[in-house]
């Protein structure tokens, strides 16, 4: 046997820093850690061995600086570089220095980075290799009346698609010759600005398309392997959303066809390490042997690699270890199991309500279902409770994975998984994707990579506030709780009152109103709680779990998790929050409700579009703050003259002034 590594460097964050360290640590391997400033008190910092302060907290700055990462692990004394995925995971670039450091890099040589790095370039490579391409122009030629030309051979609706990069930017369905001209300039302009690259390849556009990939892997002896199909057809603006193992309705016949293609590919470019070769499929007639064609391949482990390690029992980060060690691999192909389905589902902190707005916040409550009904559930995330959502990264909390005996059964212990999963501090994505698995198409295995956008007024519906909720909000900033769960005698006569029930006042915040209570003690876990026009009689119980809250209209069981000035609700599925108001606190100014607007989260004013003493309209967009990787534009929210504005280029926190208009009389803003 080779040889391991003693020590190896992630070049990464985050969960998959987290993922790769659990790994090395069961194999005895030493683990270093790299970290920007944002990330200084970061989980994948404190479970490594040793880490390295590489810089500040822009990814230009920190963990896309290969000099930087690849001088750590020299100074520690790490033999290697898990690239994780993202960053630096598939820049040649970066290989070629860790190779010239005498490092080994965990993933493929940078000749098979390079050789699929291009869309056009790799197609032609498959082509050649007997891999089925789906039918378009791949060639060099990008005058208008050529691309013009090869869309009507090929046929309409046709794909134009930006030949480098990746993430649905420089894409545009045409459905008409008419229509070709302009949506190619379009993504032409897209991809050279997200890109650099304004060179497109033309493609049929399949009309039922599903996403099913192949994971592959390779070693350095000639041997290459598939570890079976996932299916990531559940897609939002080209991002996967959830993914399973196996790919629902496959047939033995669809199974070997794809895998078999999918280990030609891997071989053709003398392949070694993870990767995963990516097919979009037509499933307008179901899936058949010669309906699939590839699209990419992904030279890194993908995110939704524990899916496959769920189904097959493996560890495909200790295959990539044993394989860049120089070892062959693990398995030959007929020893590789299939057992089951597995679910994974990506929780992120976004909105959904608001077109899925990344979200920041601190995690003052996170818990994650240990058990599921009818399944497994497996957890990977990289932060733990009181951690922060930065504007800086990608704002995913976890991955929930879940595996059982059959699909049916993975989709209900995902749902459950989705429903047992609390987070207070920070809005998440958590009840849309219950939503998605409870849909009846995507239960019935109907999938394809459009069915979110068709459906998305049905699965983006806002939870509803649960009765008592509000209630047990009130009895908690009483502090009469406390009493139904203390030992001590003097904490447990709290409310007590020898002649008439004694009366506790309580101020509450709520979306959109503050309200004042009145709670009474009527006996023991009896209370009255009286609003301005109502008053109800409630009986509150802790069973261990949780309180128990009954009365009339009401039998809620929930949990109570205190957060800065205020108490989030937990009960199955939602999570309601109230702010705790002291009224003998004076209350702050609002400064002036509509002269001014705030910062919606944290971020970098990327643009300003208007000066002090300018008049503008209503709705127009008077800068651009850069956050979460996305640029959201902030509009004036009524007429008006600019008193002060923020500075271009400002890094901004949550509730930030950006704007102040000026006070101007209405006969004034009608002469402007």
């Amino acid at each position: 046997m080779t040889n391991m590594f003693s020590r190896i460097l992630i070049a990464n964050r985050g969960e998959i820093a987290c993922r790769v360290i659990r790994t090395a640590q069961k194999m005895g391997i030493g683990t270093v850690a790299v970290y920007s400033d944002a990330d200084a008190n970061a989980l994948h910092v404190a479970m490594a061995d040793e880490a390295v302060h590489i810089g500040g907290s822009s990814v230009s700055e920190s963990y896309l600086r290969a000099d930087r990462i690849i001088q750590a692990a020299i100074d520690t004394g790490a033999e290697a570089i898990h690239p994780g995925y993202g960053f630096l995971s598939e820049n040649p670039g970066f290989v070629d220095a860790v190779v010239k450091a005498g490092l080994v890099f965990i993933g493929p040589s940078a000749d098979s980075i390079r050789a699929m790095g291009l869309k056009d370039a790799a197609k032609r490579l498959m082509e050649k290799a007997g891999v089925p391409v789906v039918p378009g122009y791949h060639g060099e030629a990008q005058e208008l009346v050529v691309l013009a030309s090869k869309a009507r051979e090929i046929g309409y609706p046709v794909l134009i698609k930006a030949r480098a990069g990746g993430g649905g930017k420089g894409m545009r369905k045409v459905d008409s010759p008419d229509d070709f001209a302009e949506a190619l300039g379009s993504a032409r302009r897209e991809a050279k600005s997200a890109f650099g690259d304004d060179r497109v390849l033309v493609e049929k556009y399949v009309s039922k398309p599903r996403h099913i990939e192949v994971q592959v892997f390779g070693d350095n002896h000639g041997n290459a392997v598939h570890l079976y199909e996932r299916d990531c057809s559940l897609q939002r603006r080209h991002q996967k959303v959830i993914e399973e193992a196996p790919a629902p309705d496959i047939t033995p016949e669809m199974r070997a066809a794809m895998t078999d293609a999918a280990v030609k590919a891997a071989k053709a470019i003398n392949y070694s390490g993870a990767g995963t070769i990516e097919f979009i499929v037509d499933a307008s007639q179901g899936l058949r042997p010669d309906g699939f064609w590839f699209m990419e391949m992904n030279t890194r482990l993908q995110v939704e690699h524990p899916v496959t390690e769920m189904i097959t029992g493996l560890d495909l980060v200790e295959w990539q270890l044993r394989v860049a060690a120089g070892e062959p691999l693990p398995l030959t192909q007929a020893q590789i199991p299939l057992n089951g389905h597995a679910v994974e589902a990506r929780l992120y902190a976004e909105d959904p309500a608001k077109g899925f707005l990344p979200a920041i916040g601190t995690l003052h409550h996170l818990t994650f279902p240990a058990t599921v009904n009818g399944g497994t559930v497996r957890i990977e995330t990289g932060v733990r409770p009181g951690d922060t959502i930065s504007p800086y990264y990608d704002p995913m909390i976890a991955k929930i994975v879940v595996h059982a005996t059959d699909r049916a059964s993975a989709l209900h212990a995902m749902e459950d998984a989705l429903l047992h999963t609390e987070i207070a501090g920070t809005v998440t994505n958590a009840a849309f994707l219950a939503a998605l698995v409870r849909h009846q198409g995507f239960a019935a295995g109907d999938v394809d990579t459009g069915l979110i956008d068709r459906h998305l007024h049905s699965l983006v519906v806002p939870v509803a506030m649960p009765a008592g909720a509000k209630e047990l909000a009130v009895l908690y900033a009483s502090g009469l709780l406390i009493k139904a769960v203390s030992d001590d005698p003097w904490t447990a006569l709290r409310g007590y009152s020898h002649h008439a029930p004694s009366h506790y006042p309580v101020t509450l915040g709520e979306p959109g109103q503050t309200t004042r209570y009145g709670v009474a003690v009527l006996g023991d876990d009896r209370f009255e709680i009286a609003a301005p026009d109502t008053a109800v009689d409630l009986r509150v119980r802790h069973d261990g779990g949780g309180w128990h809250i009954t009365g009339k209209g009401i039998n809620l069981k929930a949990k109570t998790a205190a957060i800065p000035q205020g108490v989030a609700i937990i009960a199955t599925g939602v999570v309601a929050t109230f702010a705790l108001i002291d009224p003998l606190q004076r209350a702050e100014e609002a400064g002036g409700a509509g002269d001014r607007l705030t910062a919606p989260m944290p971020g970098l004013v990327k643009s300003v579009r208007v000066s002090a003493g300018d008049m503008v309209k209503k709705g127009q967009v008077l800068l651009v703050l850069e956050a979460m990787k996305m640029e959201h534009s902030i509009t004036a929210p009524h007429d008006g003259k600019i008193a002060e504005i923020v500075k271009e280029g400002a890094q901004v926190k949550e509730k930030t002034a950006l704007v102040r208009f000026e006070e101007l009389e209405s006969a004034e803003l009608t002469k402007k």
